[in-house]
């Protein structure tokens, strides 16, 4: 399918068969995942933190993104690969435009960018552009410094309008779907049922949504070190890494 197609099957989940999605940002992990029968395939700035090592995703980049999405396009994934536009790689429409097509050259079937209201134009002209573009309300990760950290939304009727106000605005302007982001399960409930497009949780609490999306490390357990209050990791790939690579010296020491 082309990314219009896949992105219009996503669309088309809304309040019908929810969507799985998972943070990627590497070959093997996306050819597993992909196998696995994952619908999205998210290139995300997370990567910042859980792979580069920095301690909030103001400092990734481009290039970044570039780096990792070009490896998790390379398995040809069947699932809609989506990749985030950088903070400040979208400050105007045409540079909106300009990332968006450098991440599609890189082998994103469409982006996501976040912000309501004040990102509709860009949306408007990334998809004037024939490129799939996803929302992303709630909390914003980009904005972590100038809102003093990471705050829970939808908490008062005025964040609730804002959200549906900005949902609206992204709609308009031609979004297929909306990560929602640290938003209360109530308040997730009330816009997904407003909104004609498919939302995404994360940190909304369970079937909350149209769909959930978790950073793969969380899923995994392989970034202990820091693990969300509302990740539910499946397995300890942390554990297990340590527990090899001791046996691995072991044996090399020959202490095993």
């Amino acid at each position: 399918m082309s990314p219009q197609q896949k992105a219009a099957a996503i669309a088309g989940r809304k309040g019908s068969r929810p969507i799985a999605a998972l943070t990627c940002y590497d070959f093997p992990t996306a050819r597993l995942l992909d196998e696995a029968g994952v619908d999205i395939l998210l290139v995300g700035d997370s990567l910042g933190m859980v792979v580069l090592g920095f301690p909030d995703t103001t400092h990734v980049t481009l290039d970044h993104i570039l780096h990792h999405l070009e490896a998790v396009a390379r398995t040809k994934p069947k699932a809609l690969v989506i990749a985030d536009l950088p903070i400040h790689t979208y400050n105007t429409p045409q540079q909106a435009v300009e990332t968006a097509r450098k991440l599609t050259a890189a082998g994103a079937d469409a982006v996501k960018l976040e912000g309501g209201i004040r990102q509709a134009e860009k949306v408007r002209a990334i998809t004037a552009a024939g490129i799939p573009v996803c929302g992303h309300l709630g909390m914003l990760p980009q904005r972590v410094l100038e809102e003093g950290g990471y705050h829970k939304k939808g908490k008062t009727p005025a964040q609730i309008r804002a959200i549906l106000e900005g949902a609206e605005a992204l709609i308009d302007a031609g979004v297929f779907a909306i990560i929602l982001e640290s938003v209360t399960p109530a308040s997730s409930r009330e816009i997904t049922a407003a909104i004609s497009v498919p939302t995404i949780g994360i940190g909304c609490g369970e079937g909350t949504c149209d769909g959930e999306i978790a950073v793969i490390t969380d899923l995994l357990g392989s970034f202990p070190w820091f693990v969300p209050p509302f990740a539910k990791p499946e397995t300890d790939v942390a554990g297990a890494t340590i527990a090899a690579a001791r046996k691995y010296v072991s044996r090399v020491s020959g202490n095993s």
